[in-house]
């Protein structure tokens, strides 16, 4: 059987000595609840930010007040902010981030729940991805956070 995305994550993070920070909304801790469950994290998890409010994006994951307001807290733009800030405010070479509507509630026609932007922050650049998941908030954070852990091995796997 293949190994779970977090091991491989940890062990391409290993090779190349390089760090990784968290920025979580909908999630709400689950990858850094999956990254810590790997034994030796602690080689290369610096932390995780969950940052649900926008107050709180804002403040702790440096995501601009203008942003939030002009695309939503549920915006690759918010995404990409949210993987910048997570990385710069831990020092880390690699920031992961995650935001959402997990349900049952809050979507809108152009953003249903289910709706998840994932992004990735490095030095050389960032890249985002927008998916939508069915099910319940569980189902939706659990394939979120395997979204946001293939997304994250998938840049690593191309770094050189």
């Amino acid at each position: 059987m293949d190994e779970p995305l977090e091991v491989r994550v940890g062990k391409a993070l290993r090779e190349r000595g390089w760090t990784l920070a968290l920025g979580e909304s909908c999630t709400g801790g689950v990858l850094g609840h999956r990254i810590t469950n790997v034994p030796g994290s602690s080689d290369y998890f610096l932390g995780g930010v969950v940052a649900y409010a926008y107050e709180a994006k804002e403040r702790l994951l440096h995501v601009r007040h203008e942003t939030l307001y002009k695309h939503g807290a549920v915006s690759g733009e918010t995404a990409r902010e949210m993987a910048l800030g997570a990385r710069l405010a831990l020092g880390a070479d690699i920031g992961l981030a995650v935001t959402g509507i997990a349900g049952p509630g809050g979507g809108i026609p152009d953003k249903p729940v289910g709706l998840t932007w994932i992004a990735v922050s490095t030095r050389e650049g960032q890249q985002a991805e927008r998916h939508v998941w069915p099910g319940d908030r569980l189902a939706v954070k659990s394939q979120a956070a395997e979204a946001a852990l293939a997304l994250l091995l998938r840049i690593l796997e191309g770094a050189g």
